[in-house]
């Protein structure tokens, strides 16, 4: 199917003006299609253009009330010839209800059988719902009329108004571009509330009720709240009249964000008890979309490359204004621990490209739309917050939102605004740091005369793929390891920059390079900071104990740290931090990352039962219904080996006093289980017909691949790799369950089956269902030079789709690194004493 290019987009919007759509769904027609019929009304030049239409069966096409053969409809494109001024286009056709987030979603809830349904149109998929010009800069009004079962409720990006008993209508909607249009139906459960003239809503599935229930008052509070600060910073109100937030079963992102309709993950109703750290995320994602109804919904990009400017600012946004605005003071310590270190991983991998995307069509734009746009063009936002100040940010934001207010706008504008704002030319700062890819290293270099400073610099270094240096406003942290330290804010750039302003300073225990997290580089530690860490690293604040783990994990990737260092510095970690983020992140990163990748596999069972022994120690020492509990419980299940100690979590015995253990942690402690060869099929089966909500389904299927039995592996593998009707979440959950660490021996042979058999998922799956099902499918711990070879092999064939090769590419270029890593652990003896 061809991918819509710029130049095809520029040449169409020349030659039309979109004036309206009338959208008639019919969601009564049966499991597997529903009925579309669309009337667009547009004006026209008299060119040739074509309209874009992915349908089950075409029953009529009608353009200015002549008919048009739909044998000539092409891999999604009808060929159409209007006439000069008004035109009018109707087209019925049934399409093809989705269960891989491609159009309109289907989902059974397995608890008690209820349909629901939502459009999922981002980005090209707006053709497999109705008929249209599907670009970004044909924003038109739309109105969406819907047949559905009586006990259904319907929402959109406008008011809903049941108009019979099987009836409903969104009225006339707000010019708005194709991917931003949505519609949800089905017997949700609703809670309505108004906050300054904005009617709020948030509905879930019926089966979930009660969860949103339970934190009801905490979701209005967060929304009311970044509803309010918006306002404020950006000097424009809300720009409608509601705003409904939907808890969408088997969605396949985090959240969607249509104007006044935002879908969000199910993952963000919390059936058991949630900690602290999961509501501050769950507010930032809440507060990513809300300001999204500013950030693409107020002023829309005019090209799919220009995505990347909404989606950073909304990231760099929902981390401030939450940690601003709402009770939770930390994302961005969050951030330091988490989303940045994926920033700088897809930023050192083979399909590494700027922050600001050149999508020449829709398909390469959206592979560009990753973590580099999202994280690092929040990361580079920060940075020129720090450059300019809060109130020349403020100004430009002001101003861009003033001049571009329902229309479409691009990075260009943007920077236009920020310089009329500020009078700063900022275009060779913007070049370097949103055009240009790949991230630098920065190094302290200190000479040291009888305790006082001599000589200070910092050395900024390139990969020669990428070589291209940054301007860096930083702070530099001096500590003396008895609790005092001060900041000096300094301005890095080039090769090799001098620092006269730390010249006579008392020679640091610590030096702490970009503390505060302000700007984007890997940071290395001179030979002092580095051997003064374990016992520095707890008097930091939060936000650099962060940052300095996300390096210490980079340093790891690199082969310039061990992995074993890192892993003892864990155990450490575990007796005394008291950020619940930081505990969490660095635990699962230990875990899946450190131990299971980069570690010598030889010392992985040591590794394991240290940490473990350390988590048992940590557990013993706090109150019951400490907090940490939570977060130290689940980290002690992953890393236990010892099947009796589960089991008996399981049944209710020997927990944590104050920890009960609710539904999702029941799951996690069976799929180590499963892992051990201790679940059998009956005791997973049994446990879903028990507890058949939420997400258990996926968590059942995740325990059914993990067991260590050859017919396991087997049936999840054919499952995986021939069965295209299996949903999205029960696809990804075998495949995440597949590999284990412990069953290198049982798997090995499938190592090679899946390059030979990776083309076939491409052909089989859409590209966002397929994306994350690589990244769970790829062999990531069998980093042996054979596996290498076969992947090289595979990278070698030129049929293969541009998705599967980018993402192979990168998957095995972190493979290459795990190998290294491996390497460095093998031969690496721990520094630090006890």
């Amino acid at each position: 199917m061809p991918s819509l290019t710029r130049a095809e987009a520029v040449g169409r919007s020349s030659g039309l003006h979109v004036r309206s759509y009338h959208v008639d769904l019919d969601l009564t027609t049966g499991a597997d299609t529903f009925r579309s019929r669309t009337r667009i009304t547009f004006d026209a030049t008299g060119l040739p253009t074509f309209l874009d239409l992915k349908p089950h069966r075409v029953h009529t096409i009608r353009l200015n009330g002549e008919a048009i053969d739909a044998g000539t409809l092409r891999e999604g494109r009808l060929p159409i010839q209007p006439r000069t001024g008004r035109n009018v286009i109707d087209v019925d056709a049934d399409m093809r209800y989705s269960r891989e987030c491609e159009g309109l979603h289907r989902y059974v809830d397995p608890a008690d059988g209820k349909v629901y349904v939502y459009a999922f149109v981002y980005v090209d998929n707006a053709p497999r719902v109705f008929a249209c010009f599907d670009q970004p800069d044909l924003k038109a009004p739309y109105t969406f009329a819907l047949r559905t079962p009586t006990d259904w409720q319907v929402m959109g990006t406008s008011s809903a108004v049941r108009t019979g008993p099987e009836r409903w209508l969104l009225t006339e909607s707000a010019p708005q571009a194709t991917y931003l249009t949505t519609v949800v139906a089905g017997p949700y459960r609703s809670f309505r509330v108004e906050h300054g003239g904005v009617r709020l809503g948030l509905h879930c599935r019926d089966s979930l009720g009660d969860a949103l229930t339970h934190d009801l008052d905490e979701l209005v509070d967060v929304t009311r709240q970044c509803l309010d600060a918006y306002r404020d910073l950006f000097g424009v109100p809300y720009p409608y009249a509601k705003l409904d937030q939907v808890f969408a079963p088997e969605f396949s992102v985090l959240s969607l964000d249509h104007p006044a309709c935002i879908l969000l993950r199910e993952q963000y109703l919390f059936r058991s008890t949630a900690t602290d750290s999961e509501r501050e995320t769950r507010a930032v994602v809440l507060a990513h979309g809300i300001s999204l109804m500013w950030m693409a919904g107020l002023v829309t990009s005019g090209w799919w490359d220009d995505l990347w400017l909404g989606q950073a600012f909304a990231d760099y946004m929902a981390h401030r204004i939450t940690s601003e605005a709402t009770r939770f003071p930390g994302p961005p310590t969050t951030f330091a621990a988490r989303r940045k270190g994926q920033a700088y991983v897809a930023d050192q991998r083979p399909s590494t490209h700027p922050v600001a995307i050149d999508g020449a069509d829709v398909q390469s734009a959206l592979l560009d739309l990753d973590r580099i746009s999202y994280f690092k063009g929040h990361s580079v936002i920060r940075q020129l917050a720090t450059r300019l100040g809060d109130d020349a940010l403020r100004a430009g934001l002001r101003r861009y939102f003033a001049d571009h207010a329902h229309g479409t706008a691009g990075f260009a504008d943007f920077l236009s605004a920020l310089t009329a704002a500020t009078g700063q030319d900022l275009e060779d700062w913007a070049q370097r740091w949103f055009r240009t890819a790949n991230v630098t290293t920065l190094e302290p270099e200190i000479e040291v005369v009888d305790g006082r400073i001599v000589r200070a610099a910092v050395r900024q270094s390139a990969p020669r793929s990428h070589p291209t240096l940054r301007p860096h406003t930083l702070d530099i942290g001096l500590y003396d390891g008895a609790g005092g330290g001060h900041r000096v804010r300094v301005q890095v750039d080039g090769p090799l920059t001098a620092l006269p302003q730390l010249v006579g300073e008392a020679a640091p225990r610590f030096l702490l390079l970009n503390d505060g997290d302000l700007s984007y580089a890997k940071i290395r530690f001179d030979p002092t900071s580095l051997a003064s860490l374990p016992g520095i690293l707890p008097t930091l604040e939060p936000i650099n104990r962060a940052m300095v783990w996300c390096n210490l994990l980079l340093a790891v990737q690199d082969g310039a740290f061990p992995a074993d260092a890192h892993l003892d510095l864990v155990t450490r970690m575990v007796a005394v931090e008291t950020e619940l983020s930081i505990l969490a992140e660095v635990l699962e990163q230990a875990r899946n990352d450190v131990a299971d990748r980069f570690l010598d596999p030889v010392r992985r069972p040591a590794a394991m039962r240290a940490v473990a022994a350390a988590l048992r120690h940590r557990l013993a020492t706090l109150a019951p219904g400490d907090e940490r509990q939570v977060t130290l419980f689940r980290a002690l299940v992953d890393f236990s080996a010892d099947p009796t100690e589960l089991q008996g979590w399981l049944d209710g015995t020997d927990t944590p006093v104050g920890l009960p253990v609710e539904a999702d942690l029941a799951w996690r402690i069976r799929y180590r289980l499963a892992v051990l060869g201790r679940l059998d099929t009956n005791d997973i089966d049994h446990a879903l017909r028990t507890d058949p909500r939420g997400d258990s389904a996926a968590a059942a299927a995740r325990c059914h691949a993990a067991r260590p039995d050859s017919a396991a592996k087997a049936s999840a593998w054919r499952t995986i790799t021939r069965d295209s009707s299996v949903s999205s979440y029960r696809l990804w959950a075998l495949a995440e369950g597949f590999w284990q660490p412990e069953q290198a021996d049982l798997t090995a042979p499938y190592v090679p089956r899946f390059f030979v058999e990776a083309p076939g998922l491409a052909r089989l799956r859409g590209d966002l269902v397929l994306d994350l099902l690589l990244r769970f499918l790829y062999p990531r711990h069998a980093a042996r030079t054979e596996t290498l070879t076969a992947a090289a092999d595979l990278l070698a064939r030129e049929e293969l789709p541009v998705p599967l090769r980018r993402r192979m590419a990168d998957f095995t270029d972190d493979l290459r690194r795990a190998a290294r890593a491996r390497t460095v652990s093998a031969n690496s003896t721990v520094a630090w004493g006890r």
